[in-house]
């Protein structure tokens, strides 16, 4: 894995973070730009609350675990500001959509949008300790967590009594989120809020059978054979086992890590194309037709949470199949996703690899999956090589 950690750093630093300084901040109204164009040209105006506040995250925790720029803070403040000024409604939850001016047009109903802004605020509190950053962070978490039952709470489309479902997203989310609050909140409330998010994860959405990770099952866990129960995303499923990793290494449980590391690996399995590389966007767990028309799509985020998973299985565990996966991977995702002449990565391949979306960013796309990835990565890798070169001067 040498010299991965080098190729990610400069990938981060030269070619990614540059695009979105150049093209996303809006100096006239405040926040970021979301829709780009290939060449960074801004194609529509309209502002996305979680992609604005994925973006102040990724500012601050690149001035926060990259390098002390100021340039970085400041355009974390200059998104802060205006998701601050604009993006609740009078109850604080998070709007989903403002137009260019920060005037609502779509309702808070997805309440990702509260969990982006909760971890962009916790993130900026930490390179700028202003306590109302705190307390925006920790209004809108404990938000949250009112809110787990029914997440969409007066939005819910779902008749009810006939399959009431929960999803797989909010607890992957929040097995992350909680490390990102854990500054701010009482150490016994993050312990149990852990046991909670590991045991939805780990066990409610696991499917014996298959042995993967399913995106809905019943209220009570059961499986329900339906659209929906039989749903599976690999790319979900691989990006919540490395925060499972991170939450074994916060618990010193190497057994949850090594778990979490067979279930990344067999996902892999289950949704890499054999025919023509890269993993589904979406699959049925029976092998059965699934309703989703871009099933065989690939995206950026679901290759790049791979890479960060299969660098922190390699790191923790020593299982060369991480390092085989990670590198096939890497193969895959640069020939296919990035986008040297430009600058950023590509989000959206058809099956056989080829563009289908030029965009950089848009309703779903932002400043945040590659840089963290990349930063994930090499920060990663960087310390299996720390590590390696401190084993090799002990046996010298």
């Amino acid at each position: 894995m040498k010299n991965y950690s080098e190729i990610y750093e400069k990938e981060l630093i030269e070619n990614v973070m540059p695009f979105w300084m150049k093209h996303s901040k809006d100096e006239e109204y405040g926040g970021y730009f979301n829709c780009l164009d290939r060449s960074g040209n801004v194609f529509d105006t309209d502002k996305f609350m979680w992609l604005q506040a994925r973006e102040v995250w990724t500012f601050a925790t690149l001035y926060k675990l990259q390098e002390a720029r100021p340039e970085w803070l400041e355009m974390a403040k200059h998104g802060a500001d205006f998701l601050e000024k604009h993006g609740r409604d009078a109850e604080g939850n998070w709007y989903f959509t403002l137009n260019r001016e920060g005037k609502p047009l779509v309702q808070p109903y997805n309440i990702f949008s509260d969990c982006f802004a909760s971890m962009a605020f916790a993130a900026l509190y930490k390179v700028d300790p202003q306590e109302r950053y705190a307390e925006i962070a920790k209004t809108t978490f404990f938000n949250i967590l009112k809110r787990r039952d029914n997440p969409k709470g007066k939005y819910n489309k779902a008749y009810p009594g006939t399959r009431a479902l929960k999803n797989f997203a909010l607890p992957m989310i929040l097995s992350n989120l909680s490390l990102e609050m854990e500054h701010l909140l009482d150490k016994k409330l993050v312990d149990d809020l852990l046991k909670d998010v590991i045991h939805e994860v780990m066990d409610v959405f696991y499917h014996a059978e298959s042995g993967l990770i399913l995106e809905n099952v019943g209220i009570d866990g059961s499986f329900s054979d339906s659209f929906d129960g039989r749903l599976i995303n690999p790319g979900h499923i691989i990006e919540a086992m490395w925060f499972i990793m991170d939450l074994g290494v916060r618990l010193n449980d190497q057994k949850l890590i090594e778990r979490a590391t067979e279930i990344a690996l067999r996902s892999l399995n289950y949704g890499w194309d054999q025919e023509h590389g890269g993993i589904f966007y979406f699959m049925d767990v029976k092998g059965y037709p699934v309703q989703q028309l871009e099933w065989d799509q690939k995206l950026w985020w679901v290759h790049l949470e791979a890479l960060v998973c299969m660098a922190k299985g390699y790191a923790l565990t020593g299982n060369e199949a991480c390092k085989e996966w990670f590198e096939r991977l890497h193969e895959y995702s640069w020939a296919n996703f990035r986008d040297p002449e430009h600058g950023e990565w590509y989000g959206y391949l058809d099956r056989q690899g080829k563009v289908l979306l030029p965009l950089k960013g848009g309703k779903w796309k932002c400043a945040f999956h590659v840089p963290r990835a990349l930063l994930q990565v090499y920060k990663t890798l960087q310390g299996v090589e720390q590590k390696n070169s401190t084993m090799e001067a002990v046996k010298s």
